[in-house]
């Protein structure tokens, strides 16, 4: 009895050694699937509001002043309509060049300056105040880089940073002063000027941070905010209501800045494979 177990076993040890290599390395588990990077050229979108700043305002008139206040210095919110094209290296890092056209914001400004003294025929001190009106608008071209931070629930928070330029234009710039009758606002220190449109060209750079959502394998929706330091911008010069310009004197608007917010799009042009399907033991 014991001699046919040991026959037996014999028998199938010997069946076994005999099986191809192929029907062997069949009997293995498969490897781990690792997916392939997500990688390749993409399109994008963009479309937003702008919330803009100016940190000071100058006109070479101040010299004649003590002192000059810039009371009020605002601009209305903005459209902006961006296009551009990327590259996405990896799951992680990304570049694109964009060019953004930002609409017109309206300016609206308040200067109070005190004029020296016994310049005023009254007692000291004696001030001047004008009212400024404007319309701003400016081409943004950016080259930015972006690193997402991981895929949370399908959401994706990202940061980036941009350098670039910015073409700001400034038009339909008005000075209104405070005078009743404005064939007496010089001698007052005050003026009623105009001046014509004028465009800058400046160094501008930016910071990113939002959150990405893909709904295909295309296409990825952005909700983003971003700060722009678009440079400095000057009117034309300024001629007064009589036409008269004695010399040239633009108004300077100092280290325009903006607060962001965009909606955009980014649609994958080259998509990636899907993964291998797994692989099964045969027999």
């Amino acid at each position: 009895m014991v001699r046919r177990f040991a026959i037996s076993m014999l028998v199938a040890m010997a069946a076994l050694a005999s099986l191809p290599a192929a029907r062997a390395a069949d009997l293995l588990m498969p490897p781990p699937i690792i997916p392939p990077e997500a990688g390749g050229w993409y399109l994008r979108g963009d479309i937003g509001f702008t919330n803009q700043s100016v940190r000071s305002l100058f006109n070479v008139n101040y010299s004649g002043f003590q002192s000059v206040t810039n009371v009020d210095k605002g601009f209305d919110a903005a459209p902006l309509f961006g296009l551009g094209i990327g590259y996405m290296v990896n799951n992680w890092l990304r570049f694109d060049v964009t060019g953004e056209y930002r609409g017109n914001a309206n300016f609206h400004g308040f200067d109070v300056g005190q004029l020296p003294n016994g310049s005023c025929g009254g007692p000291p001190p004696c001030f001047a105040a004008d009212r400024y009106t404007a319309s701003k608008s400016e081409w943004l071209f950016l080259l930015n880089g972006y690193v997402d931070l991981g895929t949370w629930w399908g959401v994706t928070p990202f940061v980036g940073g941009g350098v670039g330029a910015s073409r700001i234009t400034i038009s339909n710039f008005g000075d209104f002063s405070t005078c009743i009758n404005s064939s007496s606002c010089s001698g007052n220190g005050g003026s009623d000027a105009f001046a014509g449109t004028a465009s800058t060209w400046n160094f501008a750079w930016a910071i990113h941070a939002g959150l990405a959502y893909q709904v295909t394998r295309n296409l990825t929706l952005e909700l983003a905010y971003r700060y722009v330091d678009l440079g400095k911008a000057q009117s034309g010069d300024l001629i007064a209501f009589n036409g008269t310009n004695n010399f040239y004197n633009p108004m300077e608007f100092h280290h325009i800045t903006s607060s962001d917010l965009k909606l955009g799009m980014r649609w994958l042009l080259d998509v990636p494979p899907p993964p291998p399907p797994p692989l099964h033991s045969r027999g």
